[in-house]
């Protein structure tokens, strides 16, 4: 954050990358949830592109680099060369956590959805946790009603 000291960068670099870490800070606290992982991920990745874009912008000339401009510029850029790092153990994070976003565009079927989330397309999909109904040789749930039951009284 060393580098939200500059003046040359605009407000909005600061907004972004400090409501980034107060989501961080919120994914931290609450282990339960995976909507704040996932939040704090997609901020981290939004902030590489933002962050990219504003120190191209507004990188000062060689004649007007003062020492703290030269300090907070170096911070920035540090700051965003970290970042992708900062992504693989936010995901990492998320995976231990129980999340599973793998992202799959499925282009040979046109019927169906063309997104298929937790990496399963229609044709593969995983049913070996269901039971069918339709069973023929499943033994009845309820005693047949031609047997008469002797009562005990």
């Amino acid at each position: 954050m060393w580098g939200c000291m500059n003046n040359s960068f605009p407000a909005s670099y600061a907004w972004g990358n400090f409501s980034v870490l107060a989501v961080g800070i919120w994914a931290i606290v609450q282990r339960d949830s995976l909507d704040a992982i996932v939040m704090f991920l997609t901020g981290l990745l939004l902030t590489v592109l933002t962050d990219i874009i504003h120190i191209s912008i507004y990188y000062p000339l060689h004649s007007y680099l003062i020492d703290v401009k030269r300090f907070s510029m170096g911070m920035a850029i540090f700051s965003l060369l970290l970042k992708p790092g900062s992504c693989y153990f936010v995901y990492r994070m998320y995976r231990e956590r129980g999340g599973e976003y793998v992202f799959n565009i499925d282009l040979e079927s046109s019927s169906d959805s063309h997104f298929a989330y937790n990496g399963l397309n229609h044709a593969g999909r995983d049913r070996s946790a269901y039971e069918t109904i339709d069973q023929q040789d499943a033994s009845p749930q309820w005693p047949d009603s031609s047997k008469t039951a002797q009562h005990p009284y």
